[in-house]
């Protein structure tokens, strides 16, 4: 009852309405008999629209999880599904999906449509991957014929990970059923199984346009993921972090330069590092003639003679330095800092 007033009261009209959805090959449906609808998975809406476009009942297998999740919203999300016609379908292996498919093939044993996804799961990027073999397993042992469907467009409308869909025209292709009595009483053969799925993958490539890739669609998103985190964890570990070490004691007026590993702090001169305790030559020219000019303030140096004779002198400071030059033998130098001082400093 809440299927049928959803889809032709509520939901259904609304939803025409908005994605003026288009289709081809409906007569290609059974009017009545078990069938089962094969389609393509890009979004998680393809689970709406096709059914809602379908003029019978289906039943869809939909994935376990969207049946045991907790709190209010997954109890809500457990009900809206159940109601609408679908049933839980574990996606491990052995055991539970075989249960899984039981149910499926009671579903086709009362003559009902039941739809099913071949990839398991959404498309990652658009593509279409290699299909499982349990559609292939529930045709081969009820016989039912199977109808490729190819939803057009539904990705665009909602994204992996996409809640409010994107207004915009969908479409879905109906194929031709395809028959496979003529594997009668070869159901558990693994080679037929694979042969039935390529089948109904082959035609589901041709009718969606999709570019196909021989690899499960849950392989490549997991391996997505995990490239994910490892640019994640690449970038966590290059972010810089200014953490020199415990035992490292930065000098005054040292740089710490960016994107380099932590190591011995380096005194920031315009000339070549100090040797033998030495002040750099940049770095202490200017501190040398202070000190010496504040000794020579000190002691001021007494008046001599002319040790030539000939010429006069003039005692000069000079990097700490106290010499006696000929006046004539004064030319200009230039401090390793700055321009020429043009003469030396006189005391």
């Amino acid at each position: 009852m809440f299927y049928w007033v959803m889809k032709r009261i509520f939901l259904g009209p609304i939803l025409k309405l908005l994605f003026r959805p288009w289709i081809k090959g409906l007569d290609n449906i059974p009017a009545e008999g078990a069938a089962i609808l094969a389609s393509n998975h890009l979004s998680f809406s393809d689970s709406i629209f096709m059914p809602l476009m379908v003029p019978r009942p289906v039943v869809f297998l939909a994935k376990m999880e969207y049946f045991t999740g907790k709190g209010i919203k997954g109890k809500l999300t457990a009900a809206f599904f159940r109601l609408t016609n679908q049933l839980p379908m574990d996606r491990s292996g052995g055991a539970a999906s075989a249960n899984s498919l039981d149910s499926g093939r009671d579903v086709l044993a009362k003559g009902a449509l039941l739809g099913i996804y071949p990839e398991g799961t959404r498309s990652p990027d658009g593509k279409l991957y290699r299909g499982k073999v349990g559609v292939a397993k529930l045709a081969l042992a009820t016989g039912v014929p199977v109808i490729p469907v190819a939803m057009i467009g539904t990705d665009k409308v909602q994204p992996i990970g996409r809640r409010i869909p994107n207004i915009r025209r969908i479409g879905m292709i109906f194929g031709e059923p395809l028959d496979f009595s003529r594997y009668a009483g070869l159901a558990e053969d693994r080679f037929v199984q694979r042969s039935v799925t390529d089948e109904i993958m082959y035609e589901l490539m041709r009718l969606s346009g999709q570019e196909y890739v021989d690899a499960y669609a849950s392989t490549v998103k997991e391996k997505l993921a995990a490239r994910k985190a490892g640019k994640a964890a690449e970038a966590k570990n290059a972010a810089v972090r200014l953490n020199p070490a415990k035992d490292q004691v930065l000098k005054p007026g040292s740089v710490t330069v960016i994107g380099q590993p932590a190591g011995p702090a380096a005194d920031v001169t315009s000339g070549p590092p100090a040797t033998d305790g030495a002040p750099g030559p940049a770095g202490s020219v200017g501190a040398a003639l202070e000190d010496s000019a504040e000794a020579v303030a000190a002691d001021p140096l007494p008046e001599t003679d002319n040790p030539s004779g000939n010429l006069p002198t003039e005692r000069v400071a000079d990097a700490g330095n106290v010499q006696e030059l000929p006046l004539r033998d004064r030319t200009p130098q230039a401090d390793d800092g700055g321009p020429g001082r043009g003469t030396a400093a006189a005391v």
